[in-house]
């Protein structure tokens, strides 16, 4: 995927998993990328990386996006430093651990809906604005499969959660078309990251053997799917999710 040369693409998440992926695949294509994260370490050898790979510019910002401001701050410094905001991949998210439902606290649902949806919220309010006023600009949202069909016990937050996600992408996007903004999502299935790692399967293998694909995805295919939403090739593409799943909502 080409086409990036000169845009200022955000990416928030980006220190591991989809977002890390995402942003060197951006600046690959020639995109300056704006890493954001809570990694200091991690999230500077990623800007690093996506600076030596051809993403020239290329910086991190340290924010834990659940904070108020956070993302109102992170926009702000993107804006005074580039003067744009050309795509906003809106990557960052929290799985509770499993358990059933009436054994959560109600901490866990705070963490988790201010994680997956205030947050979400928040950081589209920063980035509709500032593409409202520069004429137009494209926001993707990393929703999951889980919001449309979650046979998995114990992660009925991160479902409901993910559900939300995508209605507030739906209804953004058809406020904001008219402004020449593009909204949509992508929700990856069954990818290799650190939190599905970390979400105590005990056999991958098969987890795998359970998808049409026959295997689990990995980080850099859902970046692909990312990067083909921001371009001028999905121009016409509003409001729609992007679903990276091997074939699990099509069984």
């Amino acid at each position: 995927m080409a086409g990036f040369t000169g845009k200022i693409v955000l990416v928030t998440g980006a220190t591991s998993g989809i977002g890390e992926a995402t942003a060197r695949a951006f600046a690959r294509s020639g995109a300056t990328v704006v890493a954001v994260g809570r990694n200091q370490d991690k999230g500077a050898a990623v800007a690093a990386e996506c600076a030596a790979v051809g993403g020239v510019g290329s910086l991190f910002l340290a924010a834990d996006v659940t904070e108020p401001e956070a993302m109102s701050g992170v926009v702000g410094q993107v804006m005074e430093r580039f003067g744009r905001l050309d795509v906003a991949f809106n990557n960052a998210g929290w799985q509770e651990p499993r358990a059933p439902l009436d054994e959560q606290p109600d901490a866990v649902f705070d963490q988790v809906f201010d994680t997956n949806v205030r947050a979400l919220f928040l950081a589209m309010k920063a980035e509709i604005a500032v593409m409202r006023g520069q004429g137009g600009g494209v926001v993707i949202n990393n929703a999951s499969v889980s919001g449309v069909r979650n046979p998995n016990p114990g992660l009925s937050l991160y479902a409901a959660s993910k559900a939300a996600a995508l209605a507030l992408t739906r209804s953004a996007a058809m406020e904001c078309a008219p402004q020449g903004i593009r909204i949509n999502a992508v929700s990856p299935g069954r990818i290799v990251t650190p939190m599905m790692l970390g979400s105590k399967i005990a056999d991958m293998s098969v987890v795998a053997a359970g998808l049409p694909a026959r295997r689990l995805g990995q980080p850099e295919e859902v970046a692909e799917a990312v990067l083909w939403l921001a371009s001028d090739a999905a121009s016409f593409v509003i409001g729609h999710n992007f679903c990276v799943d091997g074939g699990f909502l099509a069984a």
